[in-house]
């Protein structure tokens, strides 16, 4: 149904990195097939212990309020854990002091109040006045700003005078109008120095690098550390390449370069952007995974006797061949096989691939409409969750003729098989499944990976596990 797409031998020249129509999605064979410098030493963040340090100095002056008080060397060490404490996390899109003002001055409220209940609680004859907590927590805040504004102004002056060299990965005309903004706008600390696209676009402005050699002569002669991808689709098209691009040290980001399809607090230029997870392993995957073994093995026992008398009846009612399988598009755009009962026996492979439901067909006989109203059918798929190909909770997973149609109508498609794909999920817990909305399915299935917990895959399989009593088909 697919066709494959090789990875050419080191040897080979050129190497084109110009991708097939989106309807051709190449076969996962790794990041080691790119020559990129590997292994490099991520880019080290910014450190903490600037900010640190300003707010332990400001813990210090605010402590001044305590003049007079016998305990005083113990209420110091109480604010200065308070102040590490409750230090607010500095999000890369924070431009000044004046966008950590509501926190910084919050959180120091919230630590006087508490160390003021503390007193009160166990030392009653020493209950701090309002007068102390006024002024205490008025010094604080002062010398807090200041002390942040004097950190946040050498770093903004740092990045203006080395800003960090990026790549930016998408079609050509896209990416030269982000270049161009992050040009015009240079506190934003990034300086793009080429585009890695399929064909140039013939309007000038940065190099458009087309081959392999070129990526990986820009990634080691500029030093590049940053890469930014300028439409959805990439993350499918170019998924071992951007994989390629963070093995060898680098950041990639998801640039909306059109308008907010997603909420997102970093910006970039003003263009909304979400830091990509493209290694192997992903914050909360141990946790994801250890859910998913744990909930499929138990059901694939506890459903053992249900699945053999499906198979039994379907054996008995169609004949052979009980077990469906279909390729699916997975996490990264990897293929995989899927798993159903059969319920309904294509004319031929054209049509299995590219019939979008069956789903109402009056020819299906009445033991198989009664697996799909139930969902009895996809039962099975727990194997493909056991073997790690899905997961309990996710995007649902669907055909290449599909995946291939949707990325190219509906912006976010693509960004949603960032995630392993899964029987249930947000979308479908709202509804969302069948002959429904594609556009909704993708706002909600992005919505959920931008949110995930692993709290929040338990909530949506119990709401699954209710919405059983009332099946309603898929």
């Amino acid at each position: 149904m697919t066709a494959e797409s090789t990875v050419p031998s080191p040897g080979a020249q050129p190497r084109d990195i110009g991708s097939s129509p989106v309807s051709v999605l190449p076969r996962h064979r790794g990041a080691g097939g790119f020559p990129f410098p590997l292994r490099r030493p991520p880019a080290r963040p910014a450190s903490p212990v600037p900010l640190l340090a300003a707010d332990g100095i400001a813990a210090l002056v605010g402590a001044l309020a305590f003049s007079g008080t016998r305990h005083r060397p113990l209420l110091l060490v109480l604010l200065v854990a308070a102040t590490v404490l409750l230090r607010p996390q500095r999000h890369r899109s924070v431009a000044g002091v004046l966008d950590e003002l509501p926190v910084v001055c919050g959180r120091i409220a919230v630590g006087w109040l508490g160390l003021a209940a503390l007193v009160a609680a166990y030392r009653p004859g020493h209950v701090l006045g309002a007068r102390t907590l006024l002024l205490g927590a008025l010094l604080q805040c002062a010398a807090a700003l200041a002390g942040r504004a004097l950190v946040h102004h050498r770093r903004h002056t740092a990045l203006l005078r080395r800003p960090r060299p990026a790549l930016l990965v998408g079609p050509a005309a896209t990416a030269q109008r982000v270049a161009s903004a992050l040009l015009r706008h240079p506190r934003c600390g990034v300086r793009p120095v080429g585009i890695v696209a399929e064909r140039p676009d013939g309007n000038g402005g940065l190099p458009v690098l087309t081959t392999l050699e070129e990526v990986q002569r820009a990634l080691i002669q500029n030093s590049v550390r940053d890469v930014l991808t300028v439409h959805p689709s990439v993350r499918l098209e170019r998924g071992p390449l951007l994989q390629a691009m963070a093995e060898s040290g680098c950041t990639v980001r998801e640039v909306d370069a059109d308008c907010p399809s997603y909420a997102s607090r970093e910006r970039i230029a003003g263009f909304s952007c979400r830091r990509l997870e493209m290694g192997s392993r992903r914050p909360g995957s141990f946790g994801k995974r250890a859910l998913d073994v744990a909930v499929s093995a138990t059901l694939l026992l506890l459903v053992s006797p249900v699945l053999l008398v499906c198979a039994v009846v379907l054996r008995i009612t169609g004949g052979r061949g009980v077990v469906f399988r279909q390729e699916r598009i997975g996490r990264d755009g990897r293929p995989f096989t899927l798993l159903k009962f059969r319920t309904h026996r294509p004319v031929d492979v054209h049509e299995s691939a590219t019939r979008w439901s069956v789903a109402d067909e009056r020819r299906m006989p009445r033991f198989c409409r009664f697996l799909r109203r139930t969902s009895l059918d996809e039962l099975l798929q727990l194997w493909n969750v056991l073997w790690g190909d899905m997961s309990m909770v996710g995007p649902r997973p669907e055909r290449p003729y599909f995946v291939a149609q949707f990325s190219q109508t509906y912006p976010g498609y693509a960004a949603r098989h960032r995630m392993w794909t899964g029987i249930t999920g947000l979308a479908q817990i709202h509804g969302l499944r069948g002959d429904t909305s594609i556009e909704d399915r993708a706002r909600f299935d992005n919505s959920y990976i931008d949110d995930w917990s692993l709290w929040q895959d338990v909530c949506i399989l119990l709401r699954t596990a209710a919405a059983l009593v009332r099946p309603t088909g898929s």
